[in-house]
C-alpha cells in the first residue's frame, strides 16, 4: 500500500521564497494539506524542491498542484541513493491549471486511468533523495506556486 512519504524528519529545501516571506509562503506550505496556503517561490529561470528522506524509499506517484498561471511548462524529477550524485529519473509537462497533477507507475506501464487529474508517467524509483526542478515558467518573471507537492510510495526495510 502507499502512503505518503514525507515525513516530520524529510529535510527539504526551496530554490527561494517570494520576499523571503517564509512565514507566509515558505516550502511547510507544499506539504501542510490547507488549501488555503502555498509556497511561493521567488523570480528566476527554474525553481527546485529538494526532499532529504530518513532512509530509502520507492516512489510510485508524485502528486502536484500549481495555482494556474504559475506553473512550469517542463519538469524533471531527479534522485539518489546514499552519496550518488542525482540522476535523472524523467522529465515531464504540467499543465498550466489548478488541478492536482499525478504522476504514476501505471501511466508509465501504458494502463490507462480512469481519473480527472492530468497524469504524467514516472517510473518507479528508489531513493533517499529527491529534488524536483521546474523550467520555463508560464509566470513572466519565473515564479512557480505550489498549494500541494505529496510523494507517494512505500518506504524500503
Amino acid at each position: 500500500m502507499t502512503h505518503s512519504l514525507v515525513c516530520p524528519e524529510t529535510v527539504s529545501r526551496v530554490s527561494s521564497v517570494l520576499n523571503r516571506n517564509t512565514r507566509q509562503f515558505g516550502k511547510k506550505h507544499l506539504f501542510d494539506q490547507d488549501e488555503e496556503t502555498c509556497w511561493n517561490s521567488d523570480q528566476g529561470p527554474s525553481q527546485w524542491v529538494t526532499l532529504e528522506f530518513p532512509q530509502c524509499i520507492c516512489v510510485s506517484q508524485l502528486q502536484i498542484q500549481f495555482q494556474g498561471g504559475f506553473s512550469s511548462r517542463q519538469g524533471r524529477l531527479e534522485g539518489s541513493l546514499g552519496s550518488e550524485a542525482l540522476s535523472k529519473i524523467v522529465d515531464f509537462y504540467p499543465e498550466d491549471n489548478n488541478s492536482l497533477q499525478i504522476s504514476c507507475f501505471s501511466c508509465w506501464k501504458s494502463v490507462s486511468l480512469d481519473c480527472s487529474a492530468y497524469t504524467f508517467p514516472v517510473p518507479p524509483a528508489e531513493v533517499d533523495r529527491l529534488k524536483v526542478t521546474f523550467e520555463d515558467t508560464t509566470d513572466f518573471f519565473g515564479r512557480v506556486v505550489i498549494y500541494h507537492l505529496r510523494v507517494l510510495g512505500k518506504k524500503k526495510v
